[in-house]
């Protein structure tokens, strides 16, 4: 039988136009959703296709809008769709009207089985575990979901620290999809100083399986043309939960690329191809360097997407070239 083509997408160049913090699943019967920040950060939009290449022109649905006063009222950012114990949900990061940078993760359920046409209720905020009532007490965002072992596992950056913070990752176990399980660890702490460029930064992280490894990329530095994307490892024999399993890759794995107007590439997610095999690394960035103002409100931070390629020892190889 023949493999459906996973070459058609146009690689490196903007895909979805002023998308950030693109991402993109694959629903068990074949079906690709796409959803992303939008430059106003009022709402939350999803996309539907047959193919990856389907996404760009599709329809665009908006599912949820931001409230008008109080919690989940500004800066609603990087909304991630995982399909959880027969169930669509949706994780977002939301300020307070009154305070644009109180963010924290919020969750949505979907009421049906197409979470397009079938309305959403909110479960509201991100509920940490029994034992551990310190999470997500600060700026916390960015929420990603994977399963390890019958398990499912949630990771996300959290700022600490007084002035200037620090946002770091942190890992946890999930008791339900919308509350944790147990304590969570420090997985991941700007070292390096590619990862301090304005700020000190870890955050949107994503994972790729492969070849029985786990890999974690995440962003690192400020949004503009700084940005960048390191990556962690542990084989998936080792215990996820033990921050000394992990591997830190010392240099980036995907940073600007003048020469092919890639500006700030980061805050990806991953996504197998109609192929089954070719693994795409969705990402996004910008056409130019120079901004004017905060990068977080430039609006041209646009959806891109790179084919993974893998090394002879297993590792995921980021090059806009091929």
């Amino acid at each position: 039988m023949k493999r459906p083509n996973a070459s058609v997408v146009e690689f490196n160049t903007p895909f979805i136009r002023q998308r950030a913090d693109p991402f993109i699943c694959r629903h068990e019967d074949g079906t690709y959703y796409f959803t992303a920040s939008v430059p106003e950060y009022d709402r939350i939009i999803l996309r539907s296709a047959d193919t990856v290449k389907g996404l760009q022109t599709a329809a665009e649905h908006v599912i949820w809008h931001k409230h008008e006063y109080g919690e989940q009222g500004s800066h609603i950012w990087a909304p991630e769709i995982h399909y959880l114990n027969d169930c669509w949900y949706i994780y977002y990061a939301a300020g307070e009207t009154e305070n644009k940078w109180k963010i924290r993760p919020y969750v949505l359920q979907c009421t049906g089985p197409d979470p397009i046409t079938d309305q959403w209720r909110e479960l509201g905020r991100m509920k940490g575990s029994d034992e551990d009532l310190f999470t997500f007490q600060d700026f916390s965002l960015d929420a990603t979901v994977f399963q390890h072992k019958k398990e499912y596992y949630m990771v996300w950056a959290e700022k600490t620290g007084t002035g200037k913070k620090i946002s770091q990752l942190y890992l946890s176990k999930m008791e339900t999809p919308w509350k944790l399980s147990g304590e969570h660890i420090l997985l991941s702490t700007p070292d390096y100083d590619w990862e301090r460029r304005g700020f000190w930064v870890n955050e949107g992280p994503a994972v790729l399986k492969h070849g029985g490894r786990i890999c974690l990329t995440y962003s690192a530095s400020d949004t503009g043309s700084n940005y960048c994307m390191g990556m962690l490892t542990i084989d998936e024999t080792g215990d996820v939960m033990d921050p000394h399993a992990w591997k830190k890759c010392r240099k980036p794995v995907l940073v600007t690329d003048e020469t092919r107007h890639i500006y700030g590439p980061g805050h990806n997610s991953f996504v197998k191809a109609e192929d089954h095999v070719t693994d795409y690394c969705i990402y996004h960035g910008r056409e130019y360097g120079v901004i004017d103002g905060n990068p977080l409100y430039d609006p041209n931070r646009h959806t891109m997407i790179l084919k993974v390629k893998w090394s002879e020892e297993g590792d995921p190889v980021f090059s806009f070239g091929m």
